[in-house]
């Protein structure tokens, strides 16, 4: 009878006092009155790979929702386009697919060091400061570009690619480029990273802190689990090669495709492909042989007979008579005009911005077919100084082969005993071209810090009216000296920056894209009133043309229509005519130096428009981000990397599907694959040859 009274008195206080504690007193019994669902695990192994999962499972989801919340945004803004592509299961279901990838291919190291690492040990603790760092950091990449997405779509009509990362390189002029015309969305980004900076370091840091124990062998099975698992979410893929970004390409709008990425995959994607920029051509494809690849191309030069081909070892290399025979040759001066598309020009359809440009029209040799080869000002000089064409990579003015023996008309001229010169209002440096240039025969470089006391200056660089007034001191201060000069306008660029009362607005007052144009235009215009009075007239011969259109976009796989620019060649005794044969910048430069008198050998491929028939349909080769497009006559070739060919008829400003030309499609190809074949081998040089350059 002494026991019981012991034993009722001690049980009641047990219950109602002690809670159940699962860390300081171990799991609850059975009889504990706790609700069953906030029990831990009765096993501590399954409890500590809880632990130990949580947080890069929650890496993992969080980061597969932010994203499909970030494309869901993306799609409702593009909705009349996602619609008229019948594209929302493709966006979303390829989306998803490419998503798993990215977030696998960051959450591997994460699950790799937590089972190897974690613990409540003295390098567990150490490990788990690294793993919120790492956390926080890769959801700061993903959001950060997510955020920026809206910004370059605007301005790119994609997702953040390969420019994107060339772009950090230069941050003077992007910063300053985005803090004068972007506020509302440099904003808006910056707070999204902050809230996600300092919402996932206090997340991460919960997630990470005092694991529970686990013993070898369970975190043996866990990753051998989990590591198999993401490592085909990596691949995506069963076959024999990984996904890639055409494994969801589903539409004829590469916006659509673009969507179905996440841009840091498309970031990723596009700094891993520049380790095969020498082959990049490779990636439409290949051909039976070199041998077939030269014929192609051979065959499509059209203004060049067949015994002028000199050196088989460097297969474009060839001879050009000049067309102007010529006592004795012309200058030569290129304006390079910044993205100044055919939609501002009114004398080619557009609307009438450019009136003293469209006045040139009636004055020179105007084009009315003219295509850049891309959509950048890189692209563009390396088709209009080195007759280069377009492929996948970047231009060459930046790759590393092509910085020192590689041809432009600069070293061709200079052995012909001209002057040269680079004229820019910003830092040469800018897009790596103070390099390529001098070191492929600009011998002087004329850019921002050489001007004093400019009329007027923004963010990049002196204005227009400053770059053409320089130039036209440079021409009279030439005398009887031959001189090629290559001016680069700045001013139609975005902010769009320009003198204030130096124009009348076009429509709206302040700092839009067609008060720059105007502006830029009305610098041109007074450039030429002096041009025509000067001494230099006479004896020179000028080229106006754009390096792009301001803003490339379109629901096409490659938008033709934005690649269509305004050229003029006038000055000396150029005669005016109006040219309504297709034609692309790697057309120039021959041409030039047919009217300037100039006899040479060199590797340009682009046509002689002096002996190209009037009646011929011509072409034009256009680089749109992966994407390249032939364009013969009507038809057009697109080419896609990991895809065949596909033909359309263009027409107004579509492209319509049509049946295959498989000829065509192999002329197409084989002008891809020799532009990466005559980098890779160091065989677009200017060598010496018996043939001398501006012999007769």
């Amino acid at each position: 009878m002494g026991q019981a009274p012991r034993a009722t008195r001690v049980a009641p206080v047990a219950l109602a006092s002690s809670p159940c504690d699962p860390v300081a007193r171990g799991p609850c019994g059975t009889g504990s009155n706790v609700d069953a669902s906030h029990r831990p695990s009765s096993d501590p192994a399954t409890a500590g790979a809880r632990s130990l999962v949580l947080a890069p499972a929650a890496f993992f989801f969080g980061l597969l929702c932010a994203l499909s919340l970030s494309r869901a945004a993306l799609v409702l803004w593009q909705w009349p386009r996602v619609a008229e592509g019948e594209g929302f299961a493709g966006v979303f279901l390829g989306g998803l697919r490419m998503d798993v990838v990215i977030v696998s291919m960051a959450t591997i190291p994460a699950v790799l060091f937590t089972f190897l690492l974690g613990g409540r040990h003295l390098i567990g603790r150490a490990f788990a400061q690294l793993a919120r760092v790492y956390y926080v950091v890769w959801a700061w990449a993903f959001v950060f570009l997510e955020a920026a997405t809206p910004a370059f779509v605007i301005e790119y009509d994609r997702r953040p690619d390969r420019l994107f990362v060339e772009y950090l390189g230069h941050p003077k002029e992007v910063f300053g480029m985005l803090f004068a015309g972007y506020k509302l969305e440099l904003s808006l980004g910056l707070l999204a990273t902050l809230v996600t900076v300092v919402g996932g370091w206090r997340l991460f840091g919960r997630l990470v802190a005092a694991p529970r124990p686990m013993g070898v062998p369970r975190r043996g099975a866990w990753l051998l689990l989990l590591l198999p698992l993401l490592v085909l979410g990596v691949r995506s893929s069963l076959g024999h090669r990984p996904a890639n970004p055409s494994s969801v390409a589903f539409s004829s709008d590469h916006l659509l495709n673009d969507l179905a990425l996440s841009s840091c995959y498309s970031v990723y994607y596009a700094v891993y492909s520049m380790k095969d920029e020498a082959d990049a051509g490779a990636a439409y494809g290949t051909l039976e042989s070199d041998a077939v690849m030269t014929e192609e191309v051979r065959r499509a030069m059209v203004t060049v007979a067949p015994e002028d081909f000199i050196d088989e070892q460097r297969p474009t290399l060839h001879r050009q008579r000049a067309t102007e025979r010529r006592a004795r040759p012309l200058n030569l001066v290129i304006i390079l005009q910044e993205s100044l598309g055919a939609q501002y020009c009114a004398a080619l359809g557009g609307r009438p911005v450019t009136q003293h440009l469209d006045r040139l029209a009636d004055e020179g040799w105007w084009f009315d077919r003219m295509y850049a080869t891309g959509t950048r000002s890189v692209r563009g000089i390396e088709a209009i100084v080195s007759g280069y064409l377009p492929t996948p990579a970047r231009s060459v003015v930046k790759l590393g082969k092509s910085q020192r023996d590689f041809f432009t008309i600069a070293e061709l001229l200079g052995r012909a005993g001209y002057r040269t010169q680079f004229i820019y209002g910003g830092e040469s440096h800018f897009d790596n071209m103070r390099r390529f240039f001098t070191g492929n025969g600009f011998k002087e470089i004329v850019d921002e810090p050489m001007f004093e006391n400019p009329t007027f200056r923004g963010t990049w660089g002196v204005s227009d009216d400053d770059i053409l007034e320089r130039l036209h001191q440079e021409l009279l201060g030439a005398g009887d000296e031959l001189i090629f000069s290559l001016a680069f306008s700045v001013s139609n660029h975005s902010p769009w920056e320009f003198p204030e009362g130096r124009i009348e607005p076009f429509e709206a007052p302040g700092p839009n894209v067609e008060n720059a144009v105007r502006y830029a235009d009305a610098a041109l215009g007074t450039f030429f009133e002096k041009a025509r009075k000067a001494p230099y007239w006479d004896r020179t011969v000028f080229l106006v043309v754009a390096d792009h259109d301001a803003r490339v976009f379109g629901a096409s796989l490659v938008p033709i229509p934005r690649f269509h620019i305004p050229a003029v060649i006038l000055g000396a005794d150029v005669r005016a005519r109006r040219d309504a044969r297709i034609s692309s910048q790697i057309d120039l430069p021959p041409t030039l130096l047919s009217l300037i008198g100039v006899d040479s050998t060199h590797p340009m491929i682009g046509n002689d428009l002096t002996r190209l028939p009037l009646d011929a349909p011509g072409r034009a080769i256009m680089q749109y981000d992966d994407n390249q497009a032939y364009l013969a006559g009507r038809d057009v070739i697109v080419l896609q990397p990991g895809q065949v060919p596909a033909q359309f008829f263009f027409e107004g400003e579509q492209l319509i599907p049509s049946p295959r030309d498989e000829g065509l499609a192999r002329r197409a190809l084989a002008h891809a694959l020799m532009a990466s074949f005559l980098y890779r081998e160091g065989r677009y040089d200017l060598p010496q040859t018996p043939w001398a350059v501006g012999g007769r």
